[in-house]
C-alpha cells in the first residue's frame, strides 16, 4: 500500500527516489540496458562506490521516470539521450526488478504508480523568461519568506510582463539566472534583478507542489520543468535526401566565445534542409537524435552518409545557444519536434508499436510454413571501409536476436550479403542470439578490420527457433560459398557510410 502525506493511495508496489549528483569529469556510474525476455529499461553495470550506487541504485532495477518524466512507454535510445541530456543532476523514480515484474504481471498502471507518489496537488515547475517593459520594468518583486531560511516568494504586477511568461502570486523562487536561490541572499537577490538588462529567466513552483518535493527529499530542477516561455528551442526536423542531396556544407567553426560548433552554411535554394526552414549560420546538435558536440568534423559527416537516404537533424541559433550557455542549461532539455507524423506517432506507444511489429513477423512466419520454404543461413564477411563496416544494428524488445536494422548501399554490409530486417546468429564465430545490444557492438569491435557475420532473414530465424531446428555448419558453409563466388565476381565498391 502507497501512502503519501498528501492521503494518497493506491494498491501497489511503491517506487523510490534516486537522487544523482556528479562533480565535473565524474560520469554517473552505470548503464541503461534494454534486455530481451526483460521488460523494461533495465539498470546494470552499478559501479562500485559510484555516484549511483552512492544514490541507491542496484543492479537490475527498472527505470520509470527520468527527471519526473515518465520513460517506461518511451524507446530505449530516447531514454538514454534524457539521461544524457540532463546534466550534472538527476533525479530517477524505479522499482526493484521483483516489484517491476510483478507490476506488469498484475496489470497494475505504472504511470499512475508513480503520479501516486508525487500527491494529488502536484504540478511541474515552470521556467520563465521575463522581458523587461520600459515603463512597469519586469513585473514582480521577490520577497524572503517569513520564519523559512534560503526562501523567497514572487508578488506581481497585475498584467504585468511577469504574470504574462507564466508566473503566480505567490510563487516559490527556486532558481533565478542560472542560480539557485536557496544559496543568495534576499539582498544579492535585489542587487541581480536590478543589475539585469532587458530581461530574466526563473525557476518557479507553487508553495503546494513545493512541499511534494521536500517530502520526497528531491531537488527542482529546470530539467523537470514546463519551459513554454522560453524564448530559444532547438528544433528537429527530419529531412529526405534529394537529388543533390540535403543541399549545405557542414563545417566545424568557432564562435565568438572560442567554442568549437558544427555549423550549417551555404544552404542551397528549394534544398530539404531550405525547405525544414534550418537557415545559413545555425548549429547542428544531433543527428538522428544523438549529440554530436564530442565529435569531430569527420565523425559527424560520416554519421550523416550513414544514415542513406534519410536523417533527422536539431539546430538551433548561435543566439539561442549563447542563451542557454550563460543559463547553464543543456538548449537539447527544450527542443521542439518538427519531424512529420508526430503527433500521429505519440498516439501510439512502444510497446503498441513492438506489438504490432511482432504480429507482422508472426504472419510472416506462418506464410513461410505454409510455403514449406527451407530457411537458410547466410555467412556474410566484411572489410571494414574508411568509414565503417556499413550497416547499423537494432533490437526488437522481449524478442531473441539482434537484427540488421539498415544497410548503407554500396557498403561493405551490402557487398557481403546483408540485408535489412537480418537477425544476428554469430559475431567472428560467437553466439550472440542472447546477448544485448552493446556487448554485441563491443564483440564487433574486438574484430579490428574484419568482421564475419552469420545471418538469417527473421522469418527463417522464427521458423527454425519453432520447429527446434539448428542452425548448421553445412549450411552455413553452402552461405559461405555463395558469399565468396559473389565477392569474386563483383568487387566491393567504396561505401560513404560509417557503422
Amino acid at each position: 500500500m502507497v501512502i503519501s502525506e498528501d492521503a494518497v493511495k493506491i494498491s501497489g508496489p511503491l517506487p523510490r527516489v534516486c537522487v544523482l549528483k556528479r562533480e565535473e569529469g565524474e560520469h554517473f556510474g552505470f548503464h541503461l540496458r534494454l534486455e530481451q525476455g526483460r521488460p523494461g529499461h533495465v539498470i546494470r553495470q552499478v559501479e562500485l562506490f559510484g555516484v549511483a550506487e552512492k544514490s541507491g541504485l542496484r543492479d537490475g532495477d527498472r527505470l520509470l521516470e527520468v527527471n519526473e518524466q515518465f520513460v517506461d512507454d518511451v524507446e530505449h535510445m530516447e531514454v538514454a539521450r534524457r539521461v544524457y541530456m540532463s546534466g550534472p543532476q538527476l533525479c530517477l523514480l524505479l522499482l526493484r526488478s521483483e516489484e517491476y515484474e510483478q507490476a506488469v504481471t498484475q496489470g497494475w498502471n505504472l504511470k499512475e504508480l508513480c503520479k501516486a507518489q508525487r500527491g494529488e496537488e502536484w504540478t511541474p515547475p515552470r521556467l520563465c523568461h521575463v522581458i523587461r517593459n520600459p515603463t512597469s520594468g519586469l513585473g514582480f518583486s521577490i520577497h524572503p519568506v517569513e520564519g523559512e531560511k534560503g526562501k523567497f516568494s514572487i508578488s506581481l504586477i497585475t498584467g504585468g510582463p511577469a504574470e504574462k511568461a507564466g508566473l503566480r502570486k505567490g510563487d516559490r523562487l527556486v532558481w533565478i539566472n542560472g542560480a539557485m536561490a536557496c544559496e543568495l541572499t534576499h539582498s544579492a537577490i535585489n542587487k541581480m534583478v536590478k543589475k539585469c538588462n532587458d530581461h530574466m529567466t526563473v525557476l518557479v513552483i507553487d508553495s503546494k507542489s513545493e512541499k511534494s518535493y521536500i517530502r520526497r527529499k528531491m531537488p527542482i530542477l529546470p530539467a523537470m520543468a514546463d519551459a513554454q516561455s522560453m524564448p530559444y528551442k532547438p528544433k528537429r526536423v527530419h529531412l529526405v535526401k534529394g537529388p543533390d542531396g540535403y543541399g549545405f556544407l557542414l563545417r566545424h567553426e568557432k564562435t565568438s566565445t572560442g567554442c568549437k560548433v558544427h555549423m550549417v552554411r551555404e544552404v542551397d535554394a528549394g534544398s530539404p534542409v531550405e525547405v525544414a526552414d534550418i537557415k545559413d549560420g545555425e548549429i547542428l546538435l544531433e543527428v538522428n537524435g544523438e549529440s554530436i558536440d564530442h565529435l569531430s568534423h569527420e565523425e559527424v559527416v560520416s554519421k550523416i552518409r550513414d544514415s542513406g537516404q534519410q536523417v533527422s537533424f536539431t539546430t538551433m541559433t548561435p543566439e539561442g545557444q549563447s542563451f542557454y550557455t550563460k543559463l547553464g542549461l543543456p538548449p537539447l532539455l527544450f527542443c521542439d519536434d518538427h519531424s512529420p507524423g508526430k503527433e500521429q506517432q505519440e498516439k501510439s506507444t512502444p510497446q503498441e508499436e513492438s506489438s504490432a511489429v511482432l504480429k507482422l513477423l508472426a504472419s510472416s512466419v506462418e506464410a513461410q510454413e505454409e510455403l514449406e520454404v527451407e530457411p537458410k543461413p547466410r555467412l556474410c564477411v566484411l572489410q571494414r571501409s574508411p568509414v565503417g563496416f556499413g550497416f547499423h544494428l537494432g533490437l526488437v524488445q522481449q524478442k531473441p536476436g539482434t537484427f540488421i536494422n539498415q544497410v548503407a548501399p554500396g557498403g561493405p554490409g551490402e557487398s557481403s550479403g546483408l540485408l535489412q530486417g537480418d537477425v544476428l546468429v554469430e559475431v567472428n564465430g560467437e553466439n550472440v542470439e542472447e546477448e544485448c545490444l552493446e556487448d554485441v557492438i563491443l564483440l564487433m569491435k574486438k574484430g579490428g578490420s574484419s568482421l564475419s557475420l552469420l545471418v538469417m532473414d527473421r522469418p527463417g530465424y522464427e521458423w527454425m527457433k519453432k520447429n527446434g531446428k539448428p542452425i548448421t555448419t553445412e549450411k552455413v558453409a553452402k552461405a559461405s560459398e555463395k558469399v565468396q563466388d559473389h565477392e569474386s565476381s563483383s568487387p566491393a565498391q567504396q561505401s560513404d557510410a560509417s557503422e
